[in-house]
């Protein structure tokens, strides 16, 4: 299990930019990212193996055209559940706090590319250790009672 994939943007509503790596900061997100702050949604996951699956079904669309902050290898993550807490690289932990979420309107992904997944299929989580992550980092699963 790995990232894949870092993006972010500066505003709501659009695809996002990947970069190579980011800061995550405890409490708040990624670092420059329109979704970070005081909130439960401050980080955004995407299992790569989906976009793959946009893809083969005709959409033109990469890393970051969901607008998801991480895209990632080898985790299903409609297989975990709210309140598990996950480490990404060396430092960061966030713990999951929601599955999907309701979109009231369409937004420019849709129009873009066609379809959204991340209300079918995006995973948010809350930073609880901050700290630097990039591209390739592994991705473990803490089990909640080792974690203060």
């Amino acid at each position: 299990m790995k990232i894949v994939s870092i993006a972010m943007s500066r505003k709501k509503g659009t695809r996002k930019l990947c970069v190579e790596q980011a800061n995550l900061i405890k409490d708040h997100g990624i670092e420059g990212d329109a979704h970070a702050g005081p909130w439960h949604r401050q980080v955004s996951f995407l299992a790569g193996e989906s976009i793959e699956k946009a893809r083969q079904g005709g959409l033109e669309v990469t890393f970051g055209d969901f607008a998801e902050n991480i895209a990632t290898e080898g985790v299903d993550w409609l297989t975990v559940p709210v309140g598990t807490r996950v480490k990404l690289g060396d430092s960061v932990l966030v713990e999951i706090t929601q599955i999907g979420k309701e979109c009231h309107q369409k937004c420019a992904i849709y129009y873009q590319a066609g379809d959204c997944i991340m209300p079918r299929e995006g995973i948010f989580a809350r930073v609880l250790e901050g700290g630097a992550i990039a591209n390739g980092d592994p991705i473990r699963f803490v089990d909640n009672e080792s974690v203060g």
